[in-house]
């Protein structure tokens, strides 16, 4: 049984459009808390979108989050799970970044996970954009490379951009291969798909035995086999999960800046995070929500659904 005082503030006793919002209404913590030692998952922002290469947004994306949050409520209506009585979970507050510097917010972002993992921690994460991942991946994987599960209807495993930009949205993933933070044979890539540039990226993966899983196959195949495949890919080893909104088709999901027609719809977004139960989570991001082209808020409030069933999926591990 967790801690009552990390437990979420019930509608029943503030409406959930009042009070101060924090991820899911639970209690928000510094890294400097004394408390902080308690907690088993830590819900962090990354507000920072210096790696977008067309519509800027997603830095805005975790004060969005945390808003529709608010209505995220004590058991998972699927599964019965209630994750907030079974382990600790609590409100880190924001990565702050540098704006101006690229590399230094990657640096600011690692340090900070750091300490996250110092304290005991399971990282989940609402982004920014995908770029995001790396900085995340070079704390969590620095010790040994992770599998990884990716919802995208992107690789982001390209060489570069414009001529040697190494460091976008469009290369995280590339650069963890070549850093050893993740082991390629046990990566696992959902729901490619759209017009492309070249197949360059897919080469990589060829190359270095990433599998993906295009929509076409996905689409054909459905969730549950899908979903059977990525675990056995992974096994059961340490294991990163990293959920790119634009997974989900855009007329489900808009508020992102790099839309793709033809994916997923909503329950099918929530339905492969709920199937991750199993998998050895060391942690886990969901990115690329971009409030400015949402004014409704729809594709924040998939976003943080999606964030509770992985969380539900910790919380089960953690349980044994």
């Amino acid at each position: 049984m967790s801690d009552p005082f990390f437990h979420p503030v019930s509608g029943f006793d503030l409406p959930r459009f009042a009070g101060v919002p924090s991820f899911m209404r639970l209690p928000h913590l510094t890294l400097d808390d004394p408390r902080i030692a308690d907690v088993q998952v830590g819900i962090i922002g990354v507000p920072w979108d210096s790696g977008t290469t067309n519509r800027p947004g997603p830095r805005h994306g975790p004060r969005q989050l945390r808003d529709m949050s608010t209505m995220i409520r004590a058991q998972n209506g699927a599964t019965g799970v209630r994750p907030f009585e079974m382990i600790n979970c609590a409100d880190l507050g924001d990565v702050p970044p540098n704006p101006a510097d690229l590399m230094d917010s990657m640096n600011r972002i690692t340090t900070f996970y750091d300490q996250v993992l110092s304290a005991g921690m399971i990282p989940l994460t609402a982004g920014g954009d995908h770029l995001s991942s790396l900085p995340i991946l070079r704390s969590l994987g620095k010790a040994a490379p992770l599998g990884m599960i990716h919802f995208d209807s992107h690789t982001d495993l390209f060489k570069d951009y414009f001529g040697g930009t190494q460091y976008t949205h469009g290369t995280p993933f590339r650069r963890a291969v070549e850093e050893g933070l993740l082991d390629p044979k046990r990566v696992v890539q959902i729901g490619i798909r759209g017009s492309t540039y070249d197949s360059e990226d897919r080469d990589f993966a060829d190359s270095v035995g990433i599998r993906i899983i295009p929509i076409e196959e996905f689409h054909a195949r459905g969730p549950e086999d899908v979903m059977v495949e990525a675990k056995e890919i992974v096994g059961s080893a340490p294991t990163y999960i990293s959920y790119d909104i634009d997974f989900v088709d855009p007329a489900f999901a808009p508020g992102t800046g790099t839309p793709e027609v033809g994916g997923p719809n909503s329950y099918q977004a929530l339905q492969v995070a709920r199937m991750l139960n199993g998998v050895d989570i060391v942690g886990a991001d969901l990115v690329e929500v971009s409030p400015p082209f949402d004014d409704s808020g729809a594709t924040a409030f998939l976003g943080v659904s999606i964030m509770f069933e992985i969380l539900c999926n910790i919380a089960l591990n953690l349980k044994g």
